[in-house]
């Protein structure tokens, strides 16, 4: 209901009544509008800071998911790395052993992406250290992954030449010996029999009578038949695989180098040249560059009993010839 204003006129002693102009009219639902209207605009500012829009609630729900599946995601990754982690120490620790290689190298495994920044372009997100973190792990997993799977494939190609490798690995003893009376020295520490002080042995000693015969260890190239300082006429062979055997002191070469050899087969015979006490045979095993022990490389010869046999009688405290 519309408002009615009255005026007092002193002069009659009587309320007139006013009537406003069109002007004051105008300005009077003018008024009233935008103070309406800056009502509602306030209300309708206060309920988006309290409730928000819709739009904004369904993405507030959205990046609350996609955090879940960020984290779910993250933990999962972390899941895989433990089952590659496992992966890759039977790779280390049993296939490859048994098939008497290497281990992959840590600092390959441990590959990365080292000096560039890849990540970059995600730190304006939000929750960027997580994105970061998530990208880098799945980046990680990614590559290690392919590092296992080339050593796969080494493995696969060694199981391929595994029988090969057997026939050419070190695994008889380099004379007859079958009574284990001929063992003299042991690999290790021991006394010199000439300069009478502490030096390593690197082989063992078998004494013999000079032209006892010498048989290769296993399949293998001749790669030296001649002389050489202090241990005189030897022979070496190259077996493949990283193994080495050489054979020192002999009397007489029956192969030279180049020639292919076959396990059992005779090289030479023994003798006493180069530095030498009496006559006896000098064997060396040697793996991927490093001298190793030959005891164990006789299990085509040796039983359990006659290789504990064996340990005891080329311990350092046995004859020495060189």
């Amino acid at each position: 209901m519309r408002k009615v204003y009255y005026i007092y006129n002193p002069r009659t002693q009587t309320y007139d009544r006013i009537y406003p102009t069109v002007r004051q009219r105008a300005l009077s639902y003018l008024r009233r509008l935008f103070i309406g209207m800056g009502l509602g605009a306030g209300c309708f500012i206060v309920l988006l800071l309290i409730f928000g829009s819709p739009s904004e609630k369904e993405l507030r729900v959205e990046n609350s998911r996609l955090l879940a599946q960020y984290n779910v995601l993250s933990r999962r990754l972390d899941d895989a790395m433990g089952v590659l982690q496992d992966v890759r120490q039977r790779d280390d620790n049993l296939y490859r052993v048994i098939l008497q290689a290497d281990p992959v190298a840590p600092a390959i495994r441990r590959g990365g992406y080292a000096g560039t920044n890849r990540y970059e372009d995600l730190m304006d997100m939000a929750n960027a250290k997580l994105v970061v973190n998530t990208t880098r792990k799945l980046d990680v997993l990614v590559k290690r992954l392919y590092i296992q799977s080339k050593s796969f494939d080494d493995v696969v190609e060694m199981c391929k030449n595994h029988d090969e490798m057997l026939k050419c690995v070190p695994a008889i003893q380099p004379i007859s010996n079958k009574d284990l009376r001929k063992t003299a020295s042991g690999y290790g520490q021991r006394i010199d029999p000439i300069y009478g002080t502490q030096k390593f042995h690197e082989g063992m000693d078998f004494s013999a009578p000079s032209g006892t015969d010498v048989h290769a260890t296993g399949n293998g190239t001749v790669i030296k038949s001649g002389w050489a300082t202090g241990y005189g006429n030897c022979i070496d062979i190259d077996h493949g695989f990283g193994y080495i055997t050489r054979y020192a002191h002999l009397q007489k070469f029956t192969v030279r180098a180049g020639e292919k050899v076959v396990r059992g087969e005779v090289i030479g015979e023994v003798g006493s040249t180069g530095k030498s006490t009496a006559p006896h045979l000098h064997y060396e095993v040697h793996v991927r560059g490093k001298v190793v022990n030959p005891v164990n490389y006789y299990f085509m010869d040796l039983d359990a009993a006659d290789y504990e046999r064996m340990i005891q009688l080329a311990a350092n405290h046995g004859n020495v010839y060189d």
